[in-house]
């Protein structure tokens, strides 16, 4: 295949979670995986990997409850390991910068059960300690477990939840900001710390937040973190377009990413900004053999023997916030099932599209979405996983992926020993970082 122009390369970004399982659910499961989760040199490890193969960053994603809305009760999340342990996210990062030089870190973090003065206060001091590689992936969190773990009986709906992570984010925003650059001026000699003149309160008072200001934290190395974002509906693809510097996603497919990709580039054209400036990212597993036949295999036993069909449902009624314990797995999705929750409809018309028939059960929406269904699959040698990438890349779809691992860290390894060589040699990715800060590997402008 033909090499990219030289002035664009991938942005790769290595998905995580601090837990027992991956994004996939079976990961635990699988022979090699180590289940050394508990372990701080477990997470420093795989970010070590990921920085020897020049990634952009490594993120967290995280959610705020055990899955605990099927059957109102978490006994089978517990019991399948359906993601039931979530670690504090902070301390792995601070754990993670201490032992890694370039690579980005990010971690996912709630406007909806958080506030943005300990949102910004969390970051700005991630970024110093990082030298300037922090990242803030913004939800606004996705069921009523996580309401109940916070004092409150239901999530907020869809619209009040973006109508609050838009203040949230501007009052976080501000707060970075409220540090001139040069504010610090540390002369011993007169024994002046800082220009009070270049610290500014903020003052802000609105709907769901007051906040006066300054943060305690002066401006970081980036001027202000990156900003991950995934929303998928209409409102979170314009909170996107006038926020996120990286857009995170879960196309399945080559035409529809293609049609995101140009629909979102216009969208942030339309909030003002370049569309150069933000990257866009689909999630995307990696199942790498020896041979074509090996990778095969392994891709065969990830979709059939590790993820147990009640981890399955579990986790499908968290993400959907719907209750799934009333239907067995064969009932065919009905339109009345659909009607109950906003985001079955999404997924159904989905898999439909994946399996090629009007009629999907229960059944085929859980192993769709706990398996390895819900976005792209590149499977093969890795020179034909690079391929792969590659038609992707050049193809209109994206500029670079999120990387998720069926397993670790053995998946991770898998790309950065095999696949990103060949990427390197296509003149696809780059072979050394150029500068120092997460905005400087993505080319982007430290904000003024």
């Amino acid at each position: 295949m033909s090499s990219a122009p030289r002035q664009r390369r991938m942005t790769l970004v290595g998905f995580m979670q601090a837990g027992n399982v991956t994004v996939y659910s079976g990961s635990w499961r699988y022979p090699s995986a180590d289940l050394s989760f508990l372990d701080l040199g477990y997470y420093q490890k795989i970010a070590r990997t990921l920085e020897e193969g020049k990634f952009d960053l490594v993120f967290f994603d995280d959610r705020l409850a055990m899955p605990g809305v099927y059957g109102d009760s978490v006994a089978e999340a517990v019991r399948y390991g359906a993601r039931p342990i979530k670690l504090d996210l902070t301390a792995i990062l601070g754990g993670i910068i201490g032992a890694t030089d370039r690579i980005g870190i990010g971690a996912t973090y709630s406007t909806t059960y958080y506030d943005p003065f300990h949102v910004a206060r969390t970051f700005a001091t991630l970024d110093h300690l990082s030298r300037g590689r922090a990242a803030w992936n913004v939800v606004t969190s996705v069921n009523d477990s996580e309401a109940q773990n916070f004092g409150l009986e239901q999530h907020l709906g869809h619209d009040e939840r973006y109508d609050r992570a838009q203040e949230f984010i501007e009052t976080v925003v501000a707060l970075w900001e409220s540090w001139d650059d040069d504010a610090l001026v540390m002369d011993r000699e007169t024994g002046i710390f800082a220009d009070p003149d270049k610290v500014h309160e903020i003052n802000h008072r609105g709907k769901w937040f007051n906040a006066r200001g300054p943060l305690t934290v002066p401006r970081t190395p980036q001027g202000r973190p990156a900003i991950l974002q995934a929303g998928q509906s209409g409102r979170g693809r314009e909170f996107a377009a006038q926020w996120a510097d990286l857009i995170f996603t879960g196309d399945p497919g080559l035409a529809v990413a293609q049609q995101h990709y140009r629909d979102q580039r216009d969208r942030i054209a339309a909030a003002g900004r370049s569309p150069d400036d933000v990257k866009f990212l689909p999630m995307a597993y990696t199942v790498i053999g020896e041979t074509e036949a090996i990778a095969a295999e392994k891709e065969r036993l990830f979709l059939e023997s590790y993820v147990h069909p009640m981890a399955s449902l579990t986790l499908l009624s968290e993400v959907l916030n719907y209750d799934f314990s009333q239907h067995d797995l064969d009932d065919v999705v009905t339109e009345e099932m659909i009607n109950a929750a906003s985001g079955i409809r999404g997924l159904a018309d989905g898999v439909r599209q994946h399996l090629g028939r009007a009629d999907v059960t229960v059944r085929d929406l859980a192993a769709h979405r706990a398996t390895l269904l819900q976005g792209p699959r590149f499977v093969g040698t890795a020179e034909q996983v690079a391929d792969q990438m590659e038609e992707w890349f050049l193809g209109g779809a994206c500029d670079g992926f999120v990387v998720a691992a069926t397993h670790l860290p053995g998946a991770f390894e898998d790309v950065v020993r095999m696949v990103v060589p060949i990427l390197q040699r296509r003149g696809l990715f780059r072979t050394e970082y150029e500068g120092v800060t997460l905005r400087d590997h993505l080319g982007l402008a430290r904000p003024s």
